[in-house]
């Protein structure tokens, strides 16, 4: 069964979520209010498929929280939040967020957006057995789709599953261009309900990665058309 971390610190509205979730068939864990103070602590204990996050929260807020969670697993957090303003939502991606739904919203889409999530994360592609486990491009630049892993020569970091959605929509596309359309159908299977600064977002996330692993110029803007990654120089 797949299991939901929900944290949301109004009594009512949680009980709501986890009743509607419950009757589509998910395991949904909810913190006792003594634990707000020790969320990392549930993510270790119960290691859920998914984490639903709050923003206003008691102690830390859901920012905070991301960045902690982050530190321990690759999970998909999807922050749900009254704060509608774009920088709320830039806030929440860049510290460690896959998605973000705005309160009130209609049980539908949040349902929607979760099975997207969720069949981003764990279905990025038929893995078959251990040869199609992983991808090379460029010689060195290694992505592991299972284990949500990018590695160039000795250095490796975790990605996100929206980044690592990204990185492998561009690594499939060898140099070539791929727009900005193409890429948020490869990241979010419900585009609609994606803001564009999203995409935004998460590429620069990316781009951090690749610079922590010494890639630093290889994800390349390119001007009215979309992104692309280049080869690495092989000779540094």
């Amino acid at each position: 069964m797949i299991s939901i971390l929900l944290i949301e610190d109004d009594a009512a509205l949680s009980r709501l979520l986890e009743g509607h979730l419950k009757r589509y068939g998910y395991d949904v864990i909810l913190p006792d209010p003594e634990d707000f103070r020790h969320l990392d602590q549930l993510l270790l204990k119960f290691k859920p498929h998914l984490i639903l996050l709050d923003i206003e929260l008691p102690f830390y807020d859901g920012y905070v929280w991301a960045r902690k969670f982050r530190e321990q697993s690759t999970v998909p957090i999807m922050f749900i939040s009254a704060r509608g303003e774009p920088i709320d939502q830039v806030r929440a991606l860049e510290n460690g967020g896959d998605d973000y739904v705005v309160k009130p919203f209609h049980m539908e889409v949040l349902l929607a957006k979760i099975e997207a999530l969720l069949r981003r994360t764990y279905e990025l592609s038929p893995i078959r057995d251990e040869t199609e486990r992983t991808i090379q491009a460029y010689g060195e630049l290694i992505l592991d789709l299972k284990r949500l892993l990018v590695q160039y020569r000795d250095q490796k970091t975790t990605l996100t599953p929206v980044e690592t959605s990204l990185l492998h929509a561009l690594i499939k596309a060898r140099g070539s261009v791929v727009d900005r359309d193409q890429l948020m159908l490869a990241a979010w299977d419900e585009v609609m309900f994606v803001d564009d600064n999203t995409l935004t977002v998460n590429i620069s996330r990316l781009r951090q990665k690749l610079a922590q692993l010494g890639l630093f110029h290889v994800l390349e803007t390119v001007r009215g058309q979309g992104y692309r990654l280049k080869q690495p120089d092989t000779s540094a």
